[in-house]
């Protein structure tokens, strides 16, 4: 299977990190073929300009690529931090120019935009992997677990992508090692159950 993974986070050391280690060591030891992007260190550019909004613009051979590669995805798997109940902008610039129109969804014929679109992705399966500082039951009751309806409903639903798992880790900043082993263990076990050999 051709699996895309995606991470967003600056810093080397985070846990972010370890996460996508686990996952793409995974992955590879089932001889997946993974497709890895760390959006961070390859400077992915955020900025949609107003030319590629249309689904017929041309596109830079680095957004071109991600799109190609997203395109031929048999599974997804993002990778980032929960900041203000969402994803980091360069991961929603990332959403902005490679989830578009012609590549992730499209229109029907007749519509006109105001409707609901028809998912283009291959994939059938995304795992989302979140780190967090909010806990569980403030993060449902105060703020609406507004990551939950960005990836399952927003996102891959509306691309065609309907079994959404979402697992985020949390309190990471008081969190000890034996706990962050754990998770990792269980990042593991979730990638094995999803995308076995």
């Amino acid at each position: 299977m051709k699996i895309s993974v995606i991470l967003a986070h600056p810093d080397p050391k985070s846990f972010n990190h370890a996460i996508a280690s686990v996952i793409v060591e995974t992955l590879q030891s089932h001889n997946h073929d993974v497709m890895f992007h760390d959006l961070y260190k390859e400077k992915f550019d955020p900025l949609m300009p107003a030319g590629e909004i249309l689904k017929e613009a041309s596109l830079p051979p680095a957004i071109r690529k991600h799109c190609d590669e997203i395109s031929i995805a048999d599974g997804i798997i993002i990778i980032h931090p929960n900041w203000w109940g969402q994803p980091p902008a360069i991961l929603k610039g990332w959403v902005d120019r490679v989830i578009r129109p012609g590549v992730a969804y499209e229109f029907l014929e007749g519509e006109k935009g105001d409707g609901v679109p028809k998912g283009l992705l291959r994939a059938k399966t995304a795992l989302v992997f979140n780190t967090s500082n909010t806990g569980t039951s403030r993060e449902k009751s105060e703020f609406g677990d507004p990551l939950e309806t960005i990836w399952k409903n927003c996102i891959f639903k509306l691309c065609g992508v309907y079994e959404c798992h979402r697992r985020t880790f949390q309190i990471i900043v008081t969190s000890s090692d034996e706990k962050r082993q754990e998770w990792l263990k269980e990042t593991k076990k979730t990638v094995d159950r999803y995308f076995p050999g």
